[in-house]
């Protein structure tokens, strides 16, 4: 059995699940959520996973988790054992991310273990895209307004444009991930509109005002901004059926890239993913046009 801790906002459940089931479906074994972290969780809209999702992972029990943890089922000793000194310490079936990037010991992981990370590179499930694909197809119908939206957007060549302001702007514990700037904006909207034919644009923003008051179009373009709250997730599938992407630097809008089947889409993301500089190569896949 493998458990994998969800938490986060829709994108980071996803690359959490992405993971769990790679590694799952690796070993022939079962794949659980562990969601105790939600009973409380006031941020984003909490699990959103089955909502949105055609996803069938079942939730795992407390006796399941608690036997994979061992002693590390005290989330005082977990706090402890975190710590990258004493990786030692901690029971071979609790698995936590040692670091941002592509970590190879998944390879040597068994067929038992409880995963604890963000998980935020393909290359953790790229080998069951197929079967990622599968889990992550929307499970809601569009209507109304996003209904007319994707029809516009299936008939065009259409460029989802993404800016991810909200708590990136107001949570001062998001200070190290920082705001894409204008420039890139607008050098993004000119690669598009120099290398493809009559692009149309879809602009999604949590801060649909600043990107009306800032971004400079002379393109046909449509501000997105009515899914708001729980229904925010729609903006991602509406994101998904465009032809072409600018992502911000926000796992929301990389997954709406990321779930376009098309081998013929050009992705534009941020060469500086994180304003703190860590190091990003491993989270944006090599054929993504960085600027």
């Amino acid at each position: 059995m493998i458990i994998t801790k969800i938490i986060g906002g829709l994108g980071n459940q996803m690359f959490q699940y992405a993971m769990g089931l790679s590694l799952a479906e690796n070993n022939q074994t079962p794949l659980k959520l562990d969601l105790s972290q939600f009973t409380d969780y006031k941020l984003h809209n909490g699990f959103e996973l089955s909502k949105v999702f055609n996803c069938s992972a079942e939730t795992a029990s407390v006796t399941q988790i608690e036997t994979l943890l061992g002693i590390c089922k005290y989330s005082f000793i977990r706090r402890i054992l975190k710590n990258t000194y004493l990786k030692n310490l901690r029971p071979a079936q609790y698995v936590v991310e040692p670091f941002f990037g592509y970590w190879d010991g998944v390879n040597f992981l068994g067929d038992n273990v409880y995963l604890e990370g963000y998980w935020q590179s393909q290359k953790y499930f790229i080998d069951y895209e197929s079967t990622i694909r599968t889990h992550f197809t929307f499970k809601n119908i569009l209507s109304g307004e996003n209904l007319k939206l994707s029809d516009r957007i299936k008939g065009s060549n259409s460029v989802s444009l993404h800016i991810r302001r909200g708590d990136y702007v107001t949570n001062k514990n998001n200070a190290f991930i920082g705001t894409c700037s204008l420039i890139y904006y607008q050098n993004a909207i000119e690669y598009f509109s120099t290398k493809i034919a009559d692009p149309i644009f879809f602009i999604f923003s949590d801060d649909i005002t600043w990107a009306k008051s800032n971004l400079r179009l002379a393109n046909e373009h449509y501000f997105v901004g009515h899914n708001q709250g729980e229904d925010s997730h729609f903006d991602m599938q509406l994101m998904s059926l465009c032809k072409h992407h600018i992502i911000a630097n926000s796992s929301f809008s990389w997954w709406g890239a990321w779930l376009n089947p098309s081998k013929d889409k050009i992705i534009i993301a941020p060469k500086k993913w994180f304003a703190s500089g860590l190091n990003d190569q491993d989270l944006v896949p090599k054929d993504w046009l960085r600027i």
